[in-house]
């Protein structure tokens, strides 16, 4: 049996230091089925993270398996010099399912490199290479889309290709606007967006990419139509709007298939990756015709959409929709926050619990009211001794998410929940 000490000495070894891992002792894991998972040592876990909101209908599922393993045994990879049928049948069911009439379809490997390309769209149809982005915002490690990151703790550079102004209305409970109901809150929001148009650019704009809930920035979101109201501002003056659905997409927050149509807008440009692959590396941005047709060179993608992925991809698309894994969403996602709410509402630390769907999270602070990061990663440690894993998020670093598979049943929703209490009670006893 392999030790995890032993791999951590290895992996210190060869990979960068600054390659994040979770947990004070960090772990393997090796093994998985249906919503549980086991580390190299044999211990079980009941996983309600989902490798980032990424094992979105379970670990192992058979006819998910079975696709890849038939794909496995005909060919991998052809690049796209070549048709790949299954990349074009996973394209057609996408632009079924996206709000954007007649979209084109183009895969990449990562959410990284599909906002990459949603930024390579929008500055090339405008001609510019002005970004409106969210504070509190996280779009991707590359040079672009580190750029229009707004989350300090994310950003490793001030260098960007890209000229950005960020824009309040993404994180409600930390906002100068806290206080204002959700009409006036999306008024104020909208009137920082006029202003910052107005006096911080140049005024042809390219786009304004936006996370409906933001994911590393703690699940946080605005109320329901303030992207619409951002749109409308944003067809005044011509700007394209995309919508990054790396976490929101396929159905994760219940009542919507894209995190957007909580806000009724029908985006230019749609970005979207990890759940559609479960697992497999798998991403890609959908956008009207014209808009995806703009390039002016030729382009390939030696991995994107390949046969495997692609495969994969479409059995794991079809298991969502034949289970309905999105209704699945809403009950289930419902009874954690619920239960969350009403558990935590005289645990001291909780500033708030707030989510959609199954995308639940709980935001701590310490008694003077600030954000404690401490408390969230003793948090996700005792609920890991608890049997549970669950992740950590926010600007501050003091959110712990909660996002197990779309498929989670309501008998392990309530076990991880009161394990998470259970070790949110532990945690915060000793801090206090």
């Amino acid at each position: 049996m392999t030790h995890h000490s032993e791999l951590l000495a290895r992996h210190r070894a060869v990979l960068p230091s600054w390659l994040a891992l979770n947990y004070d002792q960090p772990i393997a894991l090796v093994d998985g089925e249906g919503r549980h998972v086991r580390d190299a040592e044999g211990n079980q876990y009941l996983d309600m993270f989902g490798g980032i909101l990424t094992t979105l209908s379970g670990h192992a599922v058979p006819e998910i398996v079975a696709a890849i393993r038939e794909q496995a045994g005909r060919i991998v990879h052809s690049s796209t010099l070549y048709l790949i049928e299954p990349q074009i049948a996973l394209a057609e069911e996408i632009s079924r399912l996206v709000p954007i009439p007649d979209a084109k379809v183009f895969f990449t490997t990562s959410g990284t490199e599909a906002n990459e390309l949603a930024l390579l769209l929008a500055s090339t149809v405008r001609r510019s290479n002005q970004v409106l982005a969210m504070r509190n915002s996280y779009h991707g490690r590359s040079f672009s889309t580190m750029g229009v990151t707004g989350n300090r703790g994310w950003s490793a550079s001030s260098l960007s290709p890209l000229n950005v102004n960020y824009l309040y209305g993404g994180y409600r409970y930390a906002s100068p606007f806290a206080d204002l109901d959700d009409a006036a809150f999306v008024e104020a929001a909208v009137a920082d967006l006029r202003n910052t148009i107005a006096t911080t650019t140049a005024g042809d704009v390219a786009c304004l990419i936006a996370e409906p809930i933001q994911g590393v920035g703690g699940f946080t979101s605005p109320p329901d139509g303030l992207y619409g109201a951002f749109k409308r501002v944003c067809d005044e003056h011509g700007i394209l709007f995309v919508t990054d659905e790396v976490q929101t997409g396929w159905g994760r927050t219940g009542l919507h298939t894209w995190g957007i149509d909580a806000h009724g807008v029908e985006p230019d440009i749609l970005v979207f990756a990890k759940g559609l692959g479960n697992g497999l590396s798998i991403a890609g941005v959908a956008a009207r015709a014209e808009i995806m047709d703009s390039l002016p060179a030729n382009s390939i993608s030696t991995f994107g959409g390949n046969h495997l992925a692609t495969a994969g991809a479409l059995a794991n698309l079809r298991y969502l929709l034949d289970h309905d894994l999105q209704g699945n969403a809403a009950k289930v996602g419902e009874r954690i926050l619920r239960g969350l709410r009403d558990d935590l509402a005289a645990t001291p630390h909780v500033a708030e619990v707030r989510g959609r769907g199954l995308m639940a999270a709980v935001e701590l602070v310490d008694s003077d009211g600030a954000p404690s990061p401490a408390l969230a990663s003793a948090t996700v440690e005792a609920a890991r001794r608890h049997g549970v894993l669950i992740g950590k998020a926010g600007l501050a670093g003091n959110v712990i998410r909660v996002a197990p598979p779309m498929s989670i049943t309501t008998e392990e929703a309530d076990q991880g929940r009161s394990a998470i209490v259970a070790a949110l009670r532990e945690a915060s006893a000793i801090m206090s």
